[in-house]
This record gives structure tokens, C-alpha cells and sequence, in this order.
């Protein structure tokens, strides 16, 4: 196989698939906000009334200044905070965004392991992510290999975070649907459209870490064998 092969594969079908599973959710996600929820609850009511039942009054929800599809939930100040149209929405989308991010607050609670592993790897995955590229072209400029191979280390934690990432974002889904039904706050009809928009989501953290992994295989291609 070529360099040129390589690249494609490991470039450019990532990149598709990515724009492909970010284009569902957006469509899904559209979707499903048309559809009001029977409890009219918004989904900042949503997610105060899972983290209540749950021991987590404490935890606060709030609304997210950095635009759509900025959910989250911040372990550091342990608080929700939910975009516009999710904080004040009343839809199945809104609801089940809100209460996937909830998920996140219980499964922190309860030191659900994968998070603690998550959150440990955190501090190197955030740097790396932006440094692993500089040290890499310095290593090639430099033709230093022992530098290409700190490079190829700090991206492979940064890999390994994404991957971490996947049974987070899948339990906090798994959670969330849960709740939802428990706590009769999506009907059974509405259950489709959460899963739709849980599974979505989901998916563009697998595309993702899929492009990561096919990037580091690449560069261990190209690198790995070629130092002295």
C-alpha cells in the first residue's frame, strides 16, 4: 500500500464518516425537537428532577453560553450545564440531552470507574491533543527520534482518552433512558426519539475516536518504521 493510500484511508474516510454522524445528529437532533414532550417539562426541569431523585440536589443546572449542542457536565464544579435550546426546550430532544448529562453527574457520584479513569487522564490527554503535532514536525526538523517518539507517546494518551471516553458516553446514555422511564418522564411513545437522539450523540464521540485511531496508525506507519 502507498503513502498516498495510507493517508486516504486514514484521512479522508474518517473525515467523511465524521461529517456524515455530525450531519445525523444535527438531523436528529432537529427532528426530535419538534416533538413536544407530554410532561412539558423544559430540560433544565428535566434534569432537576433526575438529579433531585437521585441525592444530587446540590448539583446545579445551568445554562450554557457556548452555543448548541454545548451540553455538559463539568466534574470540577460538579454542575449541568445545558444549551439554550436544551435548557428551555420542552422536547424529547431537550429532554433526553438533559438527562444523558445528568447521567454523567450520577455515574461522578458513584466513582463509576471509567469516568475516574477518564477524568485521571484528563490533564495529558488536554495537552497532548494540542502539543503532540509541535513536538512531532520539531522531531522530523530536528531529526531527533527520540522527540517523533515522545510525540507518537502523547498522542497515543490522547487516543486513549477518546477511547476511555466511549463506556462514559455509553452508560450516561444507558442511564439516562433509564431515568427517563423510572421517573415516568418520557412516555413510551417518546421512547424512540430519545433513543434516537442518545444514539446519535453517542455516535459522533465513536466517529471520533475512530479518526484518532486511524490518524495514530498512520503516523505509526510513517514514523515507526523509519527511525534509527
Amino acid at each position: 500500500m502507498s503513502t498516498f493510500d495510507l493517508y486516504l484511508i486514514c484521512f479522508l474516510v474518517p473525515m467523511i464518516i465524521g461529517f456524515a454522524v455530525q450531519a445525523w445528529l444535527k438531523s436528529t437532533f432537529s427532528r426530535n425537537s419538534r416533538s413536544p414532550v407530554a410532561s412539558g417539562l423544559s430540560g433544565a426541569d428535566v434534569a432537576r428532577r433526575i438529579l433531585d431523585s437521585n441525592g444530587l440536589s446540590s448539583v446545579p443546572v445551568q445554562p450554557s453560553k457556548a452555543g448548541p449542542l454545548s451540553d455538559h457536565y463539568d466534574p470540577r464544579t460538579r454542575a449541568v450545564f445545558l444549551s439554550e435550546p436544551v435548557f428551555a426546550g420542552r422536547s424529547v430532544a431537550s429532554s433526553a440531552v438533559a438527562a444523558h448529562e445528568v447521567g454523567h453527574a450520577i455515574q461522578h457520584a458513584k466513582a463509576y470507574v471509567p469516568m475516574s479513569v477518564r477524568s485521571a487522564l484528563w490533564p495529558v490527554a488536554a495537552f497532548g491533543s494540542q502539543a503532540w503535532f509541535f513536538l512531532l514536525i520539531a522531531g522530523v526538523i530536528l531529526q531527533f527520534a527520540g522527540l517523533i517518539t515522545v510525540a507518537l507517546i502523547v498522542f497515543a494518551l490522547a487516543v486513549l482518552f477518546q477511547l476511555v471516553t466511549l463506556p462514559v458516553e455509553f452508560n450516561a446514555s444507558r442511564r439516562a433512558a433509564a431515568q427517563l422511564r423510572e421517573l415516568g418522564l418520557a412516555t413510551d411513545g417518546e421512547a424512540a426519539g430519545v433513543r434516537q437522539t442518545l444514539t446519535a450523540a453517542a455516535m459522533t464521540y465513536v466517529a471520533g475516536a475512530l479518526a484518532s485511531i486511524a490518524q495514530l496508525i498512520y503516523f505509526l506507519a510513517i514514523f515507526g518504521g523509519n527511525r534509527n
